[in-house]
């Protein structure tokens, strides 16, 4: 016969981190409080990016303009062309390459 979960057999419940993001206290919960502060962090900067640029101070529709802000970066990065990046990292590992040499025969 299986048995059912007590409360106490549960899986433990992470501790309540505590961020301000855009001037308000939020609790929130997770198991790793460094990334729950930095994701709180890119928040708040990227909804005090908006309202600079804004007339608005409706904080609503800010967090709302900030939402879009952060998933259009999210959009963008995640549609990204690897062949491109490659292309990229190529090219640069090949600039510090010739960096290096010329550095290796004046002896910088």
């Amino acid at each position: 016969m299986a048995k059912k979960n007590s409360p106490q057999q549960q899986q433990p419940q992470s501790a309540y981190t505590t961020v301000s993001i855009y001037d308000q206290t939020y609790h929130l919960t997770g198991q790793d409080s460094e990334h729950i502060r930095r994701l709180a962090s890119q928040v708040d900067a990227k909804m005090r990016a908006v309202a600079a640029q804004g007339r608005t101070v409706d904080s609503l529709r800010v967090a709302v303009l900030a939402a879009m802000n952060l998933a259009d970066e999210l959009s963008q990065a995640t549609h990204a062309d690897p062949r491109k990046g490659h292309t990229r990292a190529v090219s640069l590992r090949g600039l510090l390459d010739e960096v290096l040499e010329a550095d290796l025969k004046t002896g910088s």
